[in-house]
């Protein structure tokens, strides 16, 4: 039997170690003594440093939270430490999550970004007082779930001996737990606990859901846009292996629990982006429609497993996915993350858009032909489910649901 951790390394493997580890902390020393603002970070910088970018223009004093922002940073130098025993990351994450405890908002979570310059208009309700304005605690994009993982991680990297960070970490995870509805779902936003609402199972509305049902503060209700249930799911597992504490562990089952039950139902075996209390897919921005989606789908069905893996085995996890993929199959599309409509094996949807202005664009299997490049010299517009050609064209699919109309311009 060979043993590869008893092997003898050669020179020129050492001497490649070394090179990697000098490399690494060369490259190190530059984000955190030349980058850093506040122990924090951003996403882009200009080479000649005058320009820092997140999600937008990043002002002198501002560091973002959003990934790959301050958290994704912190976590790399942690993974360094872990590796290498250097006190360098460590202090250098340990920097990275004090930025974070500055921006933490009194609700207990993130907002995208923290701004260190009290003055500005972009601060927001900082829970040391240094800041005004909105109170809100995202889970979109990452942004409050990354922050509680570099915090509880580098808590575990001082044997939780840090005062300030250990008393950060549980205001932000017990913050969460009280964001999560009894259903097992979380919202986009949270300001306060939130309300106390009876689970339902997943639903199709009854209503138009073009014209109807349309709710301002869509980010109160149950949320899987943009990767939520994936990011909070690791945030708790990693919370339980920590801390231990039963109730991380509870709050993830209660999450797969919400994931099995907001599952529509067939011809539509998936998952939409957002839904409101009577489990039915609701619109949140103009480009989101209620509508079932292969990206959120995607992460459901990621975690879901994930979840049963935690488990223990717990089979029920499992069982809402077999379908979901076979819905998949069956809906393979170019596009990354897209839309189908609800309660219908026929359509898919996309957005036109016109400066601020978005609107669907139901197409069926004619996109898949535009996409294609087949009817490009023919195409013109894509209105509710009429296709606007130049021309008629014998490539045309069958049977697809929609109307064509051939004009030198679209009237």
């Amino acid at each position: 039997m060979i043993s590869l951790e008893a092997r003898l390394m050669s020179a020129a493997e050492i001497d490649s170690k070394e090179n990697v580890s000098l490399a690494m902390r060369k490259s190190s020393e530059y984000f955190r003594n030349k980058l850093a603002v506040h122990g924090g970070y951003v996403y882009y910088y200009s080479l000649d440093l005058r320009e820092r970018w997140g999600e937008g223009k990043a002002g002198p004093d501002q560091i973002w939270v959003q990934p790959p922002g301050t958290p994704t940073v912190g976590l790399a130098y942690l993974s360094a430490y872990k590796t290498t025993g250097d006190s360098f990351y460590l202090d250098a994450a340990t920097d990275a999550a004090l930025a974070l405890i500055y921006g933490q908002l009194k609700s207990g979570g993130w907002t995208n970004s923290v701004e260190f310059n009290p003055k500005s208009r972009l601060t927001a309700a900082y829970r040391n007082g240094k800041g005004r304005g909105r109170n809100n605690s995202t889970l979109d994009d990452g942004i409050s779930q990354s922050a509680i993982r570099l915090l509880i991680h580098v808590d575990q990297a001082h044997q939780f001996q840090n005062q300030k960070i250990h008393e950060a970490a549980e205001i932000a995870l017990n913050a969460l737990l009280a964001a999560q509805f009894p259903v097992g779902a979380f919202p986009q936003v949270w300001t306060e606990p939130v309300n106390k609402v009876a689970p339902k199972a997943g639903n199709f509305p009854e209503y138009d859901w073009r014209t109807e049902g349309r709710i301002k503060n869509y980010w109160d209700y149950y949320t899987l846009n943009d990767g939520l249930a994936g990011y909070v799911s690791t945030v708790l597992i990693e919370a339980y292996e920590i801390y231990q504490d039963p109730r991380y562990q509870q709050a993830v089952f209660k999450l797969g629990d919400f994931l099995i039950a907001s599952q529509l139902p067939q011809p539509q075996p998936a998952w939409a982006q957002q839904y409101n209390y009577d489990m039915q897919p609701i619109w949140a921005r103009r480009f989101e429609p209620p509508a079932v989606t292969g990206g959120e789908t995607q992460d459901v069905i990621e975690t879901l497993m994930k979840i049963y893996q935690f488990s223990g085995g717990e089979e029920k996890y499992l069982k809402p996915i077999p379908q979901a993929l076979a819905w998949l199959k069956n809906h393979n599309c170019r596009t990354v993350n897209w839309l189908a409509t609800m309660n219908s094996n026929q359509s898919s949807l996309y957005m036109t858009r016109s400066g601020k202005d978005y609107s669907l664009t139901m197409t069926i299997l004619i996109c898949l032909a535009i996409m294609a490049g087949k009817l490009n010299r023919n195409f013109l517009n894509c209105s509710g489910n009429t296709i606007y050609l130049r021309r008629e064209s014998s490539k045309l699919p069958k049977q697809t649901g929609v109307s064509f109309r051939y004009e030198s311009k679209r009237s």
